[in-house]
């Protein structure tokens, strides 16, 4: 998939997700060794980082199936670099995954998935997300 094929998933994300009441806090986010699409910030103060994945079939587990352990580790190790940069008090923290099974037409069938919030200080210090 081309890149600006995925600059145009990312955008339908984020026009979804602040419909959602989020609010757009960084975009693309790098460190060595990882990458976070979309960075919010909910309307409950939680920071959400946001893994935009798109498939155009679901053969595969999917779009939201193709985040395995490595690329979780990526986005852990993306998190803890755009954490350790924070100002004041970190606030909770969570990682969501907005994924889109496209088929060859390039529709936007979407799914979202959001996870509960966790303290930052567990991001910091395990590594790890839930079901990693």
């Amino acid at each position: 998939m081309s890149k600006s094929v995925g600059d145009a998933f990312e955008a339908h994300a984020l026009v979804y997700l602040q419909r959602q009441r989020m609010r757009l806090v960084a975009r693309n986010v790098t460190c060595r060794g990882g990458e976070i699409d979309l960075v919010m910030r909910d309307r409950d103060g939680a920071l959400v980082f946001v893994e935009v994945r798109a498939r155009k079939s679901r053969q595969y587990a999917g779009a939201a199936g193709s985040i395995g352990t490595q690329k979780r580790a990526r986005l852990v190790r993306a998190a803890q670099h755009y954490l350790s940069t924070w100002r004041g008090e970190v606030p909770p923290c969570r990682f969501d995954v907005v994924a889109f099974d496209t088929g060859a037409s390039y529709g936007l069938p979407m799914r979202f998935a959001p996870t509960k919030p966790e303290p930052a200080a567990r991001v910091h210090a395990c590594g790890k997300l839930r079901g990693a």
